[in-house]
């Protein structure tokens, strides 16, 4: 898992600063209302912000004092990933197109987003730090 984490992370990263100078630079004359192009910035911002939480979850995963908590940081990781697929990319289809229905999806990614901050304050509350904090104290 912790292999998705890193590539899963790594990719969308890429994506949010592709699509956000792609919006800075190829849509600016597009967006037929600022509101749309607001919601672009939206969904590359989350997605961006994400990114970064699925690399943290992978870099978390590989840990040894992660092997309490491999399963909720498999959890967050999955909400963070299909979270930031429908929240992002459902607004940034929304904001090119202005269809209405596609903005109806963008709150259920939102919500998965949030469980999965939930899950990974669980997962770091549930893993073991003791040990390196002994190891710490050994040394002083």
């Amino acid at each position: 898992m912790t292999r998705l984490w890193l590539r899963s992370g790594s990719l969308l990263g890429f994506v949010a600063v592709a699509a956000g100078s792609f919006g800075a630079h190829g849509l600016k004359d597009f967006f037929a209302t600022p509101v749309r192009a607001v919601n672009w910035e939206t969904a590359v911002r989350y997605c961006l912000f994400h990114s970064l939480a699925l690399l943290i979850v992978g870099l978390f995963s590989a840990l040894p004092q992660a092997a309490t908590a491999r399963n909720q940081l498999a959890l967050a990781g999955w909400l963070f990933l299909i979270g930031t697929l429908l929240f992002s990319g459902f607004l940034a289809a929304h904001s090119l197109t202005g269809v209405g229905i596609l903005a109806a999806v963008v709150p259920v990614g939102g919500l998965l987003l949030l469980i999965g901050w939930v899950i990974l304050s669980v997962a770091g509350f549930q893993m073991d730090f003791r040990s390196v904090n002994d190891a710490s104290d050994a040394t002083r």
